[in-house]
């Protein structure tokens, strides 16, 4: 297998990069952990990390989807991870639709990745693999498995993604 060259990350926020601050605050999205799981993984592909913004994914707008957009679109690396939270990953990868000649995988994390029980590298690895082996086109990497972003959605009784009915 040849390489498609490096990968760009693209971060939005989500649980994926959320901390405690305080014992008296919730969660808050923080700066992402993306390089730092990289680093600890030794991942000697080629990649370039963007930190775009720090939002829960339920604070998501369309503008901020289409600024999502922009940034692949205008990016020279055709091979694209974003960073999302879970809650509105499946319309972030609606809104990514129709991209020519890229492979984006969406990924995020049902617990932060400051969490030693986190699935968020693993997760990330997945998203890693999946953008550099699959043909052009939007896919959620969640759970151990590779979807196409059109056809998923979030079970929220079973805290998972699932094939859409």
């Amino acid at each position: 297998m040849t390489s498609r060259g490096p990968i760009l990350v693209v971060t939005t926020g989500g649980t994926i990069d959320k901390q405690y601050f305080d014992a008296l605050s919730e969660y808050q999205v923080s700066e992402s952990m993306v390089a730092t799981l990289l680093r600890t993984a030794r991942v000697t592909h080629g990649f370039r990390v963007v930190e775009l913004m720090r939002k829960d994914s339920l604070e998501l707008t369309d503008e901020d989807r289409q600024l999502v957009r922009s940034v692949i679109e205008e990016a020279p690396e055709r091979s694209v991870v974003v960073t999302h939270g879970t809650d509105t990953m499946v319309q972030t990868g609606a809104a990514l639709a129709g991209l020519a000649d890229r492979t984006v995988a969406l990924v995020g994390a049902l617990a932060p990745a400051r969490f030693a029980e986190s699935d968020a590298a693993f997760n990330l690895g997945m998203a890693f693999a999946c953008v550099q082996v699959a043909v052009p086109g939007i896919y959620i990497t969640m759970n151990g498995t590779v979807f196409p972003a059109a056809q998923v959605v979030k079970d929220r009784a079973r805290n998972a993604f699932v094939t859409a009915a």
